[in-house]
């Protein structure tokens, strides 16, 4: 199978190995394209759309992986993307990586893929954007698309290592919202579940369906690395000392269902919660 990855950052190499181990032919979209073996990349900027003309698309399943821009409340990367699609030649089916927070603050009840969404912040708002466009398309050119709300991701290449070190804040334990997680490789392994499973256009959360916080997330990450727990204080010391993105997150609690993608995806999580995903040992 031709494959095409757009946006070749830490997910899209674990997807792009995941290919390569079935056989595909893997092709990878970057503003600033890394070489990895048996891996082709090209250089294209999905904020110039001269850029992207006569890009690979035709039969190819396509994991769209780039984020929106940085500011406002629309993603026109995407836009620019679909326009360059040949409607002769349409891809096989599209995988989109968007966010469980496009379902805003749900005052810390359960959602599933039935929760109409609801976003708070403009890069949710973004990432909602780029979803109803993409349906739009696939209604429009008759081509499945796949989107993947996806919770924090984390792995442990990936962790809040600086600020765990310089002693930052966290929200009281009993003031912390609820909040999703799923480790990176268990994403790589439901983005390919979605992109060879027969299925017709849908949408899945994913997550690794352990709802808990902020807090919990941080102390498990000093635990592991053998660390000094942040100091926990209270939302009003929080007003006053965090970030606007970090209280931004601390504004929203919701409880993500991820009982579809276990049911249609077929996939088994390999770390299903944050003890097995911050293992010393994997």
């Amino acid at each position: 199978m031709r494959v095409l990855i757009i946006g070749f950052g830490d997910i899209g190499r674990r997807v792009a190995l995941l290919e390569r181990q079935k056989g595909s032919e893997v092709t990878a979209l970057a503003r600033n394209p890394r070489q990895m073996e048996g891996i082709s990349t090209l250089r294209a900027d999905l904020d110039h759309p001269a850029t992207l003309r006569d890009l690979p698309g035709g039969n190819c399943l396509i994991y769209y992986f780039a984020p929106p821009p940085a500011e406002g409340t629309v993603d026109r990367r995407m836009q620019n993307w679909l326009d360059s699609l040949s409607p002769e030649d349409p891809p096989r089916k599209i995988i989109y990586i968007s966010t469980t927070g496009v379902y805003g603050d749900q005052r810390g009840s359960r959602v599933d893929e039935a929760t109409p969404p609801a976003p708070r912040t403009a890069r949710a708002r973004r990432r909602l954007d780029a979803e109803q466009r993409l349906q739009r398309w696939s209604g429009e050119r008759g081509v499945p698309v796949v989107i993947l709300r996806v919770g924090g991701i984390y792995s442990r290449e990936r962790l809040p290592v600086t600020a765990i070190r310089q002693r930052r804040p966290v929200l009281r334990q009993s003031e912390s919202p609820f909040s999703n997680r799923i480790h990176a490789d268990d994403l790589a392994h439901v983005c390919v579940a979605a992109g060879h499973r027969r299925t017709e256009s849908t949408l899945y959360n994913v997550t690794d369906g352990q709802q808990s916080t902020m807090t919990d997330y941080f102390h498990a990450v000093a635990d592991a690395l053998g660390l000094p727990r942040c100091p926990e204080i209270t939302r009003e010391e929080a007003e006053k000392r965090l970030s606007p993105a970090m209280l931004s997150y601390l504004d929203e609690s919701r409880r993500v269902d991820n009982g579809k993608m276990l049911r249609e995806l077929g996939v088994t999580l390999r770390y299903r919660d944050l003890s097995s995903g911050l293992s010393v040992d994997d």
